[in-house]
C-alpha cells in the first residue's frame, strides 16, 4: 500500500497525554487513581465530555455536570479541575516528523476532539503554549475541531470530512490517536491505525508502515 497521507490526533499524540494530569490532580484531591478515565468511559457518547466536545454546552455547564457523573460514582470532582489539566506538554520528536513529512510531500491533517476552553485548540491555560500550539496546528493541510463542527471522534464522519478536505481516500491513510475507541472507526473505514501508548512507539510504527525511521 502507497501511503499518502498522515492523520493525528492532538492530545496524546502531538502532546503529552493529558490522563498523566489527571492522575495527579486524582492524587492531590484524595480520589482513586483513573477516577477521571471511569468518568470519560460512562456513557461516552452523551456524558459530559461528549456534549462539551460538540460544544453543547459551556464550561460552566460541564464543570457541574462532570462533578454530578463524579458524584454517581462515589467521586468527588469538579469539572473545572480537571479542565486546567488538558494541556500536555508538546513532543518535540512529533513536531520534527510533522515537518519531515511535509518536507517529503506527504499531506498531514488533524482530527482533534477537544472543547470550548482555555486558549487555542489544545485548551491551553498560558499564552506561551497557546503560541506554541498555533504554530503546530499551522504545519497541517487540514485541521478539524470537534467543538467547532459539533461532531466528535469516534463518529464515523469526522474522518470521512477529513478524507473529503484533503482529497484522498481512507486507505491512503494512517491515522494515529491514544485513544482505541478512536482508532477503530478509523481502521473501519480502511485506513492503518496506530494506538498511541508512547511518542517513541508511536514513531516506530510510523515508520514501519512508510519504510522511514523517525524522528
Amino acid at each position: 500500500m502507497t501511503y499518502t497521507t498522515v492523520i493525528w490526533d492532538f492530545g496524546g499524540v502531538i502532546t503529552s497525554s493529558p490522563f498523566d494530569a489527571f492522575n495527579r490532580l486524582e492524587a492531590e484531591q484524595g480520589q482513586p487513581k483513573d477516577s477521571v478515565r471511569r468518568i470519560n468511559s460512562a456513557n461516552p457518547h452523551d456524558n459530559a465530555w461528549a456534549k462539551f466536545e460538540r460544544s453543547e454546552i459551556d464550561a460552566t455547564g460541564f464543570d457541574q455536570l462532570f462533578a454530578e457523573e463524579a458524584q454517581a460514582i462515589g467521586v468527588e470532582l469538579r469539572g473545572k479541575d480537571v479542565l486546567a489539566c488538558l494541556a500536555g506538554d508538546i513532543r518535540p520528536d512529533m513536531v520534527a516528523t510533522l515537518d519531515r513529512l511535509k518536507a517529503e510531500g506527504f499531506a498531514i491533517g488533524c482530527i482533534t476532539n477537544n472543547v470550548p476552553a482555555g486558549k487555542g485548540s489544545s485548551m491551553a491555560m498560558d499564552d506561551a503554549k497557546a503560541e506554541a500550539v498555533a504554530a503546530i496546528m499551522q504545519r497541517f493541510d487540514h485541521v478539524i475541531e470537534s467543538s467547532k463542527i459539533g461532531i466528535r471522534k469516534p463518529d464515523p464522519r469526522i474522518y470521512e470530512m477529513m478524507c473529503e478536505a484533503l482529497a484522498v481516500k481512507p486507505a491512503q491513510c494512517i491515522y494515529l490517536d491514544d485513544l482505541g475507541i478512536n482508532c477503530k472507526p478509523a481502521a473501519a473505514l480502511g485506513m492503518a491505525a496506530i494506538k498511541v501508548t508512547a511518542g517513541e512507539q508511536a514513531l516506530t510504527e510510523l515508520g514501519a508502515l512508510l519504510n522511514r525511521s523517525f524522528p
